[in-house]
């Protein structure tokens, strides 16, 4: 064990609850523990720990972050409460913003205390970003925005929105995007919520954009290259996404693990999820491996897919194991429909498999 990841775990038996890891489906809902925790890991260095002090890093390594993560994810560390704020906004004003944009927004982000929502898919666009329509015409110093956005996470909770709209129609699809930091509060914005199947499910808003009039100091990134802040801000989700499906699937098997009458015609499909579990963990550090060797790793291309039908997989699993019994237990019912949007959440399944054809099979674009 690294020195880092043995600090640590310090600090997790500090922060957290003595009874946590036996009543671990009590807290994973508890808000003041997620919150509390969050503000914690900025504090000491944890949040983001290959960034710098005070940006909720202590300057680790690669490596080192990384084995914190994974010591993280063993220990089933609370879930940010708004986790877009920490994996996509923040990388995106760390990576792009102006000075006065970083020392307004990107601490609140880290810390919880702004939260963000992402303003990409669209009603006729999804998870196209290429495709969006939402328009910001600029005049003298305002941008002026109309358009809609859809399955836009806690946007009905959320103080600000990363905007992505097109801003010049003349450009190829690609070119003509622009990235707006939105005040959610701004003259034009309508939220709407959408009804979810479970309370567990975190909130889906429409967000219409009504002639919102939003000053050009907001523009995040050069003019027409927000589809560079999209990949960059995403990358960074990305590249530690399989850590949580790992986790995820892990943590869904649990009961189908642990139940002493599991039926034994089931155990060929119990045996291939546990290693399709085991495999996103070797692919993964696989993947990590080469990016610091500075080699090649297109097999990492494939883990968000793999990962997010295994997540699937795996909570269905038990809960159909569970049986009758699942009335009794409310968190293998949960499990199984939060499962249903890991191959919506970081990419759809459906783009996944594009860039797997284009990018690693050279498949020719339909």
């Amino acid at each position: 064990m690294s020195e880092p990841v043995a600090e640590y775990l310090d600090f997790l038996d500090q922060v957290l609850p003595a009874d946590y890891d036996e009543q671990y489906p009590h807290y994973r809902y508890d808000t003041s523990l997620r919150r509390d925790y969050q503000v914690a890991a900025f504090d000491e260095g944890w949040l983001i720990p290959d960034w710098e002090y005070g940006l909720g890093g202590r300057g680790l390594t690669t490596t080192d972050a990384l084995g914190v993560r994974l010591a993280g994810a063993t220990r089933k560390v609370p879930r940010y409460l708004n986790i877009q704020g920490v994996g996509v906004a923040a990388p995106a004003l760390k990576g792009f913003g102006t000075k006065d944009q970083q020392d307004r927004l990107l601490r609140p982000a880290l810390r919880g205390d702004h939260w963000w929502a992402l303003g990409m898919s669209e009603p006729d666009a999804g998870s196209d970003l290429a495709s969006l329509r939402t328009t910001a015409v600029l005049h003298d110093d305002t941008f002026v925005v109309s358009g809609q956005k859809i399955w836009t996470t806690q946007a009905d909770e959320s103080q600000w929105c990363t905007l992505y709209v097109r801003t010049d129609r003349t450009a190829p699809p690609h070119r003509g995007i622009s990235c707006l930091l939105l005040d959610m509060a701004s003259p034009g914005v309508e939220v709407r919520r959408i009804p979810t199947a479970a309370s567990s499910i975190e909130t889906f808003c429409e967000v219409f954009l009504n002639e919102v009039e939003i000053p050009s100091s907001a523009l995040l990134g050069p003019l027409n290259e927000g589809w560079r802040v999209a990949m960059s801000s995403l990358t960074h989700e990305r590249d530690m996404i399989w850590i949580n499906t790992w986790l995820e699937s892990t943590r869904a098997l649990e009961p189908a693990v642990h139940q002493y009458n599991f039926p034994t015609e089931r155990l060929d499909a119990l045996g291939q999820v546990l290693a399709d579990t085991e495999a996103i963990r070797i692919t993964g550090l696989r993947a990590a491996a080469a990016r610091l060797q500075d080699q090649p790793a297109p097999f990492a291309d494939i883990l968000k897919l793999v990962g997010s039908e295994t997540v699937q997989t795996s909570a269905r699993l038990s809960l159909e194991t569970a049986g009758l019994s699942s009335l009794d237990d409310p968190g293998t019912f949960d499990e199984r429909m939060e499962s249903l949007a890991a191959t919506i959440y970081g990419g759809t399944s459906e783009i996944q498999r594009n860039i797997i054809a284009e990018r690693i099979l050279g498949l020719p674009k339909s």
